[in-house]
């Protein structure tokens, strides 16, 4: 079929690159089969915990996952969950579904059988894929589960279903992809359920080389040569574009790593492999700037860093920037829009705020009533871009409130500076009132985030004696301190001295650790529900 991406990138720097993507189209085909006319066949596209295998490699275990999948009876269009552990097996059977025509929907790793059985259930996949690791979380479910077919485990014991690597090695290595068009459902995210029950965000063939092309070539500037690694993973949309289609589309090296992203295996990551673009999210880099296994600048070979998930404090952004010389460029992305579309560029960082609209994805910040905000006044941020999500699945009313013609609603708060900075001011649902006056979390978190004692913190509305809403601060201290009435009383003077004095915290609670996704987002909703 003919469907290899057309590009062509304008010379003006702040021009996005022209992304003409054919009728007939199949983005696994086209990711592959660029990589493999450019000569790259036995260039290392991927090192995992188990090895390191080639381009031409990976072409071949795409194609064996095809095989194996169409050889259980799935079709085109059919759903199958992959739950899988980041190495090799994901881009593997994630791409070969793809080019099968059949939907992958890829699955957070850290979720409860509870939510399995939802999203088994929602999604009616027909297959799972599953980690060998984390069959016992779905053990209990998969048999009462009514449209589900196979399990297929990544391992070395099959439980008593189908083992991957025995039938990847039995399927052929040669596959023609499915006649899918670029408008096709291609695969599902399902949210990070930050603010509530997942949804299942149904993306297109065209959005992974729009995504590609638009962040990953155009702002982000990734090239054959990088060698890169992601601690956010493949099942989060941040991750999937770190690790698969963006160091795909150019022919780049990725690092895959198995275990939790903890400061200790990233900072080993990073010097055994010295990659050259590092991916990682503000509690991680916070974590990692507080660890004792900080390396020297000297020790690793980091050219750019990128961060999103939560607005990354002033405070993280500039202790990176001086002790390893390397910038941080601090974005948002939504499940939605598929990867980042507002983001701080290579050479115009700017801590504090989320940069400048990625070229090719246009902004609009509204209020209450749908109408533009004027500068300077904070209002929703709303996209308009070619990857944008179809729709949630079997969710009409959050897809119509979402999904708003060429325009979708992020949920989060921000307003632009006078110079034509985004700057964030919280989740639409976080967003405080004191006396009458909006106050952003996030403003009040990245001042306690300069205190020299705090790691994290969080920000929900509490009411007083009176019923009014104020502040209130929830504090996890850097290792070795311990919280206490006079810190507490410390900290709350120090916010009052950064900002006006209605912002400060009334209240402040220590915890061992604050409630978040599995993509680093704190809870809030869980927080502000503590105080019910």
């Amino acid at each position: 079929m003919s469907d290899m991406s057309r590009l062509s990138t304008a010379d003006h720097s702040r021009m996005p690159p022209q992304v003409s993507i054919p009728r007939d189209y199949n983005a696994a085909h086209d990711i592959i089969e660029k990589n493999l006319l450019a000569g790259r066949a036995a260039k290392i596209a991927y090192i995992d915990d188990h090895g390191q295998y080639s381009f031409a490699d990976l072409a071949e275990r795409v194609n064996r996952s095809a095989n194996l999948l169409t050889s259980l009876g799935l079709d085109q269009e059919e759903r199958i969950m992959v739950c899988l552990l980041d190495s090799i097996a994901f881009p593997s059977i994630f791409l070969g579904a793809i080019k099968a025509g059949i939907v992958p929907i890829a699955t957070n790793t850290l979720l409860t059988t509870e939510d399995y059985d939802f999203m088994l259930g929602d999604s009616r996949a027909k297959a799972l894929v599953v980690s060998e690791a984390l069959w016992p979380t779905f053990a209990p479910i998969v048999a009462k589960q009514r449209t589900l077919r196979h399990v297929i485990i990544a391992g070395n014991n099959d439980h008593g279903h189908l083992l991957l690597d025995k039938l990847l090695a039995a399927a052929a290595s040669e596959f023609s992809a499915a006649p899918t068009t670029c408008d096709d459902p291609c695969f599902w995210l399902y949210s990070s359920g930050s603010t509530g029950s997942p949804k299942g965000t149904v993306h297109l063939h065209s959005h992974l080389v729009h995504s590609a092309e638009l962040y990953g070539r155009g702002l982000l500037g990734i090239r054959e040569s990088d060698v890169v690694f992601s601690a956010a993973k493949l099942f989060f949309a941040y991750g999937l574009g770190n690790s698969l289609n963006f160091p795909l589309a150019v022919g780049a090296t990725t690092i895959l790593m198995a275990e939790r992203p903890t400061p200790t295996a990233v900072w080993k990551r990073l010097k055994q492999y010295q990659p050259s673009i590092f991916y990682g999210v503000p509690t991680l880099f916070a974590a990692m700037l507080s660890s004792p296994d900080l390396p020297a600048r000297s020790e690793l070979n980091m050219r750019l860093c990128t961060s999103a998930g939560e607005a990354l404090p002033a405070v993280i952004g500039q202790r990176w920037t001086e002790h390893f010389g390397v910038e941080i460029l601090d974005g948002i992305g939504s499940t939605e829009m598929l990867h980042i579309f507002l983001s701080n560029q290579p050479g115009d960082v700017r801590y504090g705020t989320t940069g400048k609209p990625v070229p090719g994805y246009e902004m609009r910040l509204v209020n209450e009533a749908g109408n533009d905000v004027t500068p300077g006044e904070i209002g929703e941020l709303q996209i308009s871009g070619p990857t944008s999500a179809l729709m949630y699945w079997n969710n009409r009313e959050k897809t119509k409130n979402t999904f708003m013609g060429p325009w979708t609603r992020s949920g989060d708060k921000y307003l632009v500076d006078q110079e034509g900075y985004y700057v964030y001011c919280g989740r639409s649902d976080d967003m405080l009132k004191v006396g009458g006056i909006y106050v952003s979390p996030f403003e009040v978190e990245a001042a306690l985030m300069t205190h020299e004692a705090v790691l994290e913190a969080a920000v929900v509305g509490q009411p007083d004696e009176e019923n009014l809403i104020k502040p209130k601060a929830y504090i996890v201290l850097k290792p070795g301190l311990k919280g206490s009435e006079a810190l507490s009383e410390e900290i709350k003077k120090y916010v009052k001295s950064k900002l006006a004095p209605y912002k400060y915290p009334r209240w402040l609670e220590f915890r061992e650790e604050l409630p978040k996704t599995a993509t680093g987002k704190i809870q809030r909703f869980k927080l502000r529900r503590s105080l019910v």
